[in-house]
C-alpha cells in the first residue's frame, strides 16, 4: 500500500472501527489510543457546546449519536470552534430522528449552540451609536441574533422535558453586550419583526423601515408604528444590539 492509502485505511479505521479493518503495521494498542484519542476529542466539543442536551439522554445512547456524527458527517471546516456548527447542520440535515429522542431537539441544540456562535463571532466592529433616528442607517449587529422557537427551549432541562409545542412562539435576542459577554434576552412578536427587517435590509431608515412594516399592522397608525419603532429599536442600541455604521 502506498503511503496515501495507509493514511486513509488509517483514518476510514479511527473514524469507523467497527467496519473499517486497521492497517496491518499499526499496533492494536497503538491504534486504541488513537481511536480513544479522536473520539474523546470530538465528544468532549459537542458535549461543551450542547450540555443541556446531551443531559437529557443515557450516555450509551448520546455516544451512540456522537459516533454516528463522527461516522458519517463530512465536516466542511476543519477547527475545532466549528465542530458544534457541523454536528447541529449533523442533527439538521442528516440525523434520523428516533423515539428516544425529543421533539424539540433540533430547537434546543440550535439554542444552545447560538451562544458559542455569537461568543466567537468575529465582528466587523464598524458600528457607531445611532445619535439621529431619522437619517442614520440602521443595523442588526453582526454579534446579534433575533431567534424564534416554538418550545421554551430557555427552560429544558432533566427536571422539565415538555412533550408539545408551546400555544405561543418563544422569541429571544442573543447577543454581545458591552463587556463582551454574550446575552439572552426574551424578545416579543413585534421586536422580532423590526429586527427581522433590519437583518434582511441593512442600512434601513427608521422612515423606509415602518413603511415596511405598516402593511403588516393595519391595527396601529403610521404615528403608533413610528414612535414604537423608535422606543423599540433605542433599548435595542444601548444593548448594543442595533445600531448604524461608519
Amino acid at each position: 500500500m502506498s503511503f496515501i492509502e495507509v493514511q486513509q485505511a488509517f483514518m476510514a479505521h479511527v473514524r469507523n472501527p467497527e467496519d473499517n479493518a486497521k492497517p496491518d503495521d499499526v499496533s492494536e494498542r497503538r491504534i486504541k489510543i488513537y481511536n480513544e484519542l479522536f473520539f474523546n476529542n470530538i465528544e468532549g466539543f459537542v458535549a461543551s457546546a450542547f450540555p443541556v442536551l446531551k443531559s437529557l439522554y443515557a450516555e450509551d445512547n448520546w455516544l451512540a449519536i456522537v459516533r454516528q456524527f463522527f461516522v458519517q458527517h463530512d465536516c466542511k471546516s476543519p477547527y475545532f470552534l466549528d465542530i458544534s456548527k457541523e454536528f447541529l447542520s449533523f442533527l439538521q440535515h442528516t440525523y434520523g430522528v428516533t423515539e428516544q429522542d425529543p421533539a424539540f431537539m433540533l430547537e434546543l441544540a440550535h439554542y444552545e449552540w447560538v451562544e458559542l456562535d455569537v461568543a466567537v463571532y468575529q465582528s466587523s466592529d464598524d458600528y457607531r451609536d445611532i445619535t439621529d433616528w431619522l437619517s442614520q442607517p440602521l443595523y442588526l449587529r453582526d454579534t446579534a441574533r433575533n431567534l424564534r422557537y416554538t418550545f421554551p427551549v430557555h427552560q429544558i432541562s432533566r427536571e422539565f422535558i415538555p412533550d408539545n409545542a408551546s400555544e405561543q412562539p418563544h422569541y429571544f435576542v442573543v447577543y454581545r453586550d458591552s463587556d463582551e459577554e454574550v446575552a439572552f434576552i426574551s424578545s416579543n412578536p413585534m421586536t422580532a419583526l423590526l429586527l427581522s427587517q433590519l437583518e434582511q435590509n441593512p442600512g434601513i431608515t427608521l422612515t423606509a423601515l415602518v413603511e415596511e412594516i405598516a402593511g403588516q399592522l393595519p391595527q396601529f397608525s403610521y404615528e403608533q408604528l413610528c414612535n414604537g419603532a423608535q422606543q423599540t429599536l433605542n433599548a435595542m442600541a444601548e444593548l448594543k444590539i442595533v445600531a448604524s455604521k461608519n
